[in-house]
C-alpha cells in the first residue's frame, strides 16, 4: 500500500479504535426551548429542504469520510446507497490518492447511486507546491468533479492536522489565491476539518466567490489527536507533543456556524452525533447539518446499517422539530434557543473576531 493510501487507512483505524474526540461537547451548550403546546402533527412535519439547488428529504449530509484505500470502496458504496435511499447529501473524502496515483474505484462507486447532492473533495494544501510535490490545478479539480459527477467541489482546510502529521504539508502561503482561481471556474465549497471557520475567514471566502461553507468546528474528531496517535506508532516525539498541545484547538462548532453566517449556505458539522444536535445546527443558523463519525462504524458494515443509523438521526431531528413547534425546516431555523457556558462566551465575541 502506498504512503498516502496507508495513511488514509490508518486514519479510519485510529478514529474507530482510539479516543480522538474532543473533550468538550459544545452542542450541549445549545438548548432548544421546549414548546409545550406545539400545535403540530408529527406526521406532517416537513423535513425537506433545498441546498445548492438540489432537493433533499432532510437537511442532513454525510460529510467527507474517506477514499483511496482498500476499505474506501466498501465505505463509499455503503454510504452512497444509504444516502440515495434516504434522499440526503454525500461528500466523499479527499480525492488526492486518485488524482496522484490513479485508482478511482473507491470514489467512482458513488456515481452508481442516485444521491441527490454529491460533493467532491481536494485539499487546500495541495493547491500550492509542497516540498517537491506538484500543485493541483484547474484540470485536477475538474477531474475530481467528473470522478463522482459532483455538484460541488469541497476544498478542505486542514492545517491543524498538517502541523501534527509527520508527513504534513505545512506551507499555507498561496492557498487563498488557489481557492480564488478555482472559484472563478467551478462551484466551490470550502470546508474545515475540525477547527472551525471564523467570520473574518468566511468574509474573505465569500469575497472570492465560493458557493458555501462547511464550518466543521471543534467538538468532534480531532485530527490533531488522530495524527498524534499515528506519530506515537512511528516514534515521532515532536509530532506527538504538537498533537497533544493542540488537541483541543479550534472554534466550537456552534460558534463557527454563528460567526460564519455571511450570506452563504452553511453546513454545521463537528461533533454532531444525533438528530437533536443536527436540529441545533439548523437552529443556530446552518442550512444543513453534517455527520461523519456518527456513521463511520456502520459504513464498514453494510448500506442497511448506515441507512438505519441515518434514519434514526432523521427521526430524532423530526422529533426536535415537533417539540419546538417547527412544521418545516424554515421554522426550525427560527426556533427559540439558548446558548450557555463557554460556548456563549465565544458567541458573544462575534463582533470582535
Amino acid at each position: 500500500m502506498k504512503g498516502i493510501e496507508q495513511r488514509k487507512a490508518e486514519h479510519i483505524k485510529v478514529s474507530l479504535e482510539e479516543d480522538v474526540v474532543s473533550a468538550f461537547d459544545h452542542w450541549d451548550d445549545v438548548k432548544l426551548v421546549h414548546d409545550a403546546l406545539p400545535e403540530v402533527d408529527l406526521d406532517e412535519v416537513d423535513t425537506s429542504t433545498v441546498l445548492f439547488g438540489r432537493k433533499l428529504s432532510c437537511p442532513l449530509m454525510v460529510t467527507a469520510i474517506t477514499g483511496g484505500h482498500s476499505q474506501g470502496e466498501r465505505v463509499n458504496r455503503n454510504l452512497a446507497e444509504a444516502c440515495a435511499n434516504l434522499g440526503i447529501a454525500l461528500g466523499v473524502g479527499s480525492q488526492r490518492p486518485a488524482l496522484e496515483h490513479g485508482p478511482r474505484e473507491s470514489y467512482e462507486v458513488v456515481k452508481e447511486y442516485d444521491v441527490p447532492l454529491r460533493i467532491g473533495n481536494i485539499g487546500a494544501p495541495q493547491l500550492i507546491n509542497q516540498k517537491n510535490k506538484r500543485a493541483f490545478g484547474l484540470d485536477d479539480a475538474r477531474e475530481a468533479i467528473d470522478m463522482i459527477d459532483a455538484d460541488l467541489l469541497a476544498v478542505h482546510l486542514n492545517f491543524l492536522q498538517e502541523i501534527a502529521q509527520p508527513e504534513g504539508d505545512t506551507n499555507a502561503k498561496g492557498c487563498y489565491d488557489g481557492i480564488r482561481s478555482l472559484s472563478r471556474e467551478l462551484p466551490i465549497l470550502v470546508k474545515e476539518t475540525g477547527a472551525g471557520i471564523s467570520r473574518r475567514v468566511a468574509l474573505r471566502l465569500k469575497g472570492i466567490g465560493v458557493r458555501g461553507l462547511d464550518v466543521a468546528g471543534a467538538g468532534g474528531t480531532s485530527f490533531s489527536k488522530v495524527e498524534g496517535r499515528r506519530a506515537a506508532k512511528m516514534g515521532d516525539r515532536k509530532c506527538m507533543r504538537i498533537a497533544d498541545t493542540f488537541g483541543e484547538w479550534g472554534i466550537p462548532a456552534p460558534v463557527s456556524v454563528i460567526w460564519a453566517d455571511v450570506g452563504l449556505p452553511i453546513i454545521a458539522s463537528g461533533g454532531i452525533e444525533n438528530g437533536l444536535q443536527a436540529a441545533k445546527g439548523i437552529a443556530v443558523g446552518a442550512d444543513c447539518s453534517g455527520v461523519a463519525r456518527a456513521v463511520l462504524k456502520k459504513a464498514l458494515e453494510s448500506p442497511r446499517a448506515v441507512e438505519e443509523k441515518l434514519g434514526l438521526i432523521i427521526e430524532e431531528m423530526r422529533i426536535a422539530m415537533f417539540l419546538t413547534g417547527s412544521k418545516n425546516v424554515r421554522e426550525l431555523g427560527n426556533a427559540q434557543h439558548i446558548i450557555t457556558g463557554a460556548t456563549r462566551e465565544w458567541a458573544s465575541m462575534e463582533k470582535e473576531v
